[in-house]
């Protein structure tokens, strides 16, 4: 047997045993109960959506899925703990558009969420309300903006951080307008939502994931959806497009992440517990009720979620830059 064979037939029998140590893997995979970290405080939206999904994976995966709540830094470091997490399938992230902008709203960051991480895919897309505190005296869009524009310098405006989607579109509101408001930040949506049904802010950009009930309860008052269309959840909102702020449009989408190196058949074998939980009718009529939508199957791979995200990181990236804010 020549070099070049011996070499190859090595090279043949590593290959066979890696694929098999990694069907091993999967077929006794999940031995224990699976960590997935949110990048933000308990009772906001994406942590309802965290543990909805994990509810209903729990069922089918037999191991609980265990929601972890890591807060902080528009979302990074909850994605830097999971970078450099075992890559055993015992650790996932789920997160939103904030994947997508920090490498522009970050100069040091940490990781590139492209390429540091295996890819799961897509959850959910959900829309986003324009909310103010109960007792705003503005009946429709249109007096809400014409206010903000004479009292500018009075109004306030909460967001869950830096980074964090209501930040984002919070600032896509105000450049609309031409005004600058002061701007409040919190640890998490759920804090920013708690200080606005206080009064203690004044407005709030928010998912529908976390504002329906209130909506519907009357505890707030909203203003329109950033979607183009109406949502199912809220019937009669208009959409902000409708009321007056031209092709204004902020969607929120969720996906799943394992840290880079955690075996491709443990990964599917979690991606496809995640897949079949997006046809679950309990999960999906839970989040027709927020007003979220399950995004389409491409976008449910990892292959179609690292596309999606590599071209939202370009998206939001430019949009960033021309607004000029940075975190650090």
């Amino acid at each position: 047997m020549n070099l070049n064979r011996r070499i190859f037939t090595a090279a043949a029998v590593a290959s066979t045993l890696a694929l098999g140590s990694s069907l091993a893997q999967a077929q006794a995979y999940p031995a224990k109960p699976i960590s997935l970290v949110v990048p933000f405080a308990a009772g906001g939206p994406t942590d309802i959506v965290a543990r909805t999904l994990a509810a209903t994976m729990t069922k089918s995966l037999g191991q609980s899925v265990v929601v972890e709540n890591k807060a902080g830094a528009g979302g990074t470091i909850a994605a830097g703990y999971v970078m450099k997490a075992a890559p055993d399938g015992y650790t996932f992230l789920i997160h939103h558009n904030g994947m997508a902008t920090a490498p522009a709203l970050y100069r040091k960051l940490a990781y590139n969420p492209v390429t540091d991480f295996e890819h799961v895919g897509n959850v959910v897309d959900v829309p986003m309300t324009m909310l103010a505190r109960k007792d705003m005296a503005a009946k429709n869009l249109g007096e809400l903006i014409a206010y903000i524009k004479a009292n500018a310098e009075k109004i306030n405006l909460a967001n869950a951080g830096l980074g964090a989607v209501s930040h984002l579109c919070g600032t896509l509101f105000q450049q609309s307008l031409g005004v600058t408001l002061t701007t409040v930040p919190f640890q998490g949506t759920g804090p920013a939502l708690n200080a606005l049904l206080g009064g203690q802010v004044d407005l709030l950009c928010d998912q529908t994931t976390n504002t329906v009930p209130h909506i519907k309860a009357g505890t707030v008052k909203m203003y329109g959806v950033t979607s183009k269309q109406r949502i199912k959840a809220l019937p009669d909102a208009p959409t902000l497009d409708e009321g007056g702020l031209k092709d204004f449009e902020v969607i929120v989408w969720h996906g799943v992440y394992a840290p880079k190196g955690t075996p491709a058949a443990v990964v599917q074998k979690f991606g496809d517990a995640m897949r079949a939980a997006l046809k679950d009718p309990a999960f999906v009529d839970r989040m027709a009720q927020l007003g979220g939508e399950i995004p389409p199957a491409g976008r449910q791979s990892g292959e179609g979620q690292r596309a999606w995200l590599t071209a939202e990181v370009e998206k939001w990236g430019k949009a960033i830059r021309a607004a000029g804010q940075f975190a650090d």
